[in-house]
């Protein structure tokens, strides 16, 4: 009788703050969402015309700077050639290190103009053992190859790559690419890249696209696919074309070393370190190139687990970097106003802040609120027009997975409660601000562990299976959906109920693959 009157007495409150307080504040919040749904869709449009232009003018990297291909010199030989580094951070990566150094190895230039540097900073002294052994096992075959060690995992990745330059050999390299443990370069990638900062003295980096080698391993990898196509497709391509400006990936890239000096080297006080060297180096005035037709193959992260480290990563990281950076390039004298403008608001407040806080807080927290309080509509074009036009201008840079669409935006509505979460833990500097956790590639080794024992399911604990925080979201958009089925005009039942079942299919990790703990 009391939990019955004290339900009466809740809602009672409720209806009473209604009109002066629930209304106006959810008519704000739309509003504010419109606007940033509104910034998000012009910066899709702008783009989705600029790769157009680009695409229909054959305004390749070859034509808008200086590209001629190395020839031999008689009477110089090979000293004639650029000194190339090639740096291979790992961390632990028993499954694919054969993979990277292999392809390293194999890298066509003069064998005496080319230095592999393996930068292990692996903690289980098997893996050390077996990484070293392979390094000394190309060394006799003649390959110039180094592996370095370090005490201390100071820095993580940023931190490697920074004790690597410091070593005597690399002062004679005029050239660094670099390659994470999973990345798999073709033999031609130095003759295609190199070309470019040696013609073109006002270019800093050069950077490949990635192929993903197991893109079809699963659904959550198709849909990683999707994103990370349109981020290659366009974004990048878009930045090299008007900019000569965009994000390092971190890997499958050639920096030219005295830019990267000038720029301050690389820094570790965010959980993106490319990007900060980037940023830095393009506020000095120098330019990048990005090369979509070369591909460098690499690995998606299949488990769930990986992928949510590694989206915490990206989407903090950022945050961060702008919250640090912000004012730094607001003041710099160096670069044009119209290139400030960009990579403050298109490049770090629109694409970095903006897409992933607009994605779930208006679609999964705002949107469905609406369906509680009749007196909020939300106009159509803010509803469905925007996203449908921003989700098909996604869906560019993988036509071959246009059937999965609405499985992508489940799921990219699902992951934007973490990256937000991300977000604003990079915005305000919170707890995990800088925590790093490795993206764990499997390699061939789950395939091989399921053929192995086909017949026996996975032991994954239960507790890191489940995510409470996608199962309340689930439970709110289910409740949502209800109502509206129920008593609601807005008939956004149907993508209420599909976005709740999304949302619990993660609540209980249902995603991705499932790798056997032993």
């Amino acid at each position: 009788m009391d939990a019955l009157q004290g339900g009466s007495q809740i809602g009672l409150v409720l209806q009473q703050a209604k009109a002066p307080l629930i209304v106006p504040l959810l008519r704000l919040l739309v509003a504010v969402c419109l606007g940033m749904s509104v910034l998000l869709f012009v910066e899709k449009v702008y783009m989705a015309i600029v790769i157009m232009l680009v695409k229909v003018f054959r305004r390749r990297p070859e034509k808008r700077w200086k590209w001629e291909a190395i020839k031999d010199d008689v009477e110089l030989g090979n000293s004639s050639y650029p000194m190339v580094l090639v740096q291979i951070p790992m961390y632990n990566e028993k499954e694919v290190y054969q993979l990277s150094i292999g392809a390293a190895c194999g890298l066509s230039w003069p064998s005496d103009r080319i230095i592999i540097q393996v930068l292990d900073d692996s903690t289980d002294p098997l893996i050390k053992d077996l990484v070293e052994v392979e390094v000394q096992r190309w060394a006799s075959k003649g390959i110039n190859i180094k592996y370095e060690i370090r005490d201390n995992r100071n820095g993580y990745k940023a931190g490697a790559l920074k004790e690597g330059m410091k070593h005597t050999y690399v002062k004679q390299c005029d050239y660094v690419a670099i390659f994470d443990a999973d990345f798999q370069p073709e033999p031609d990638f130095l003759w295609r890249t190199i070309p470019f900062l040696l013609h073109n003295p006002d270019i800093a980096l050069v950077q490949a696209r990635w192929k993903f080698v197991n893109a079809d391993e699963c659904l959550m990898t198709r849909m990683q696919e999707m994103s990370l196509d349109y981020h290659f497709t366009v974004e990048q391509e878009v930045g090299s074309a008007i900019h000569a400006f965009f994000g390092f990936n971190g890997t499958a890239g050639v920096w030219r070393i005295t830019a990267l000096d000038e720029a301050g080297g690389w820094k570790d006080r965010t959980t993106v370190e490319d990007m900060d060297l980037a940023v830095r180096a393009s506020l000095r005035g120098w330019k990048f190139v990005y090369v979509s037709d070369l591909k460098v193959k690499n690995e998606l992260p299949s488990t769930f687990k990986a992928y949510r480290y590694q989206q915490h990563r990206w989407s903090c990281g950022p945050a961060n970097l702008f919250r640090k950076m912000v004012m730094e390039i607001l003041r710099n004298k160096k670069v044009s106003p119209l290139k400030k403008f960009h990579v403050i608001y298109s490049f770090f407040f629109v694409r970095k802040i903006v897409a992933h806080i607009v994605t779930f807080v208006f679609y999964c927290v705002i949107l469905p609120t609406t369906v509680l309080v009749p007196e909020i509509q939300v106009p159509i074009w803010g509803a469905v027009y925007i996203p449908s036009t921003i989700t098909l201008l996604n869906a560019v840079g993988t036509p071959r997975s246009l059937h999965l669409l609405i499985f992508w935006i489940l799921f990219e509505n699902v992951m934007s409660l973490h990256r937000t979460k991300a977000t604003f833990i990079g915005l305000f500097e919170a707890g995990r601000v800088n925590e790093w956790v490795v993206t764990e590639k499997l390699g061939d080794a789950f395939k091989t562990k399921a053929v192995a024992k086909a017949p026996r399911k996975p032991r994954v604990r239960i507790v890191e299976r489940v995510h409470f925080l996608e199962l309340i979201v689930g439970f709110y958009l289910f409740f949502c959906g209800c109502y509206d089925l129920a008593y609601g005009k807005n008939r956004f039942f149907i993508y209420l109920f599909l976005q709740s079942i999304a949302f619990f299919i993660a609540g209980v990790g249902y995603i991705g693959t499932f790798v056997p703990s032993s």
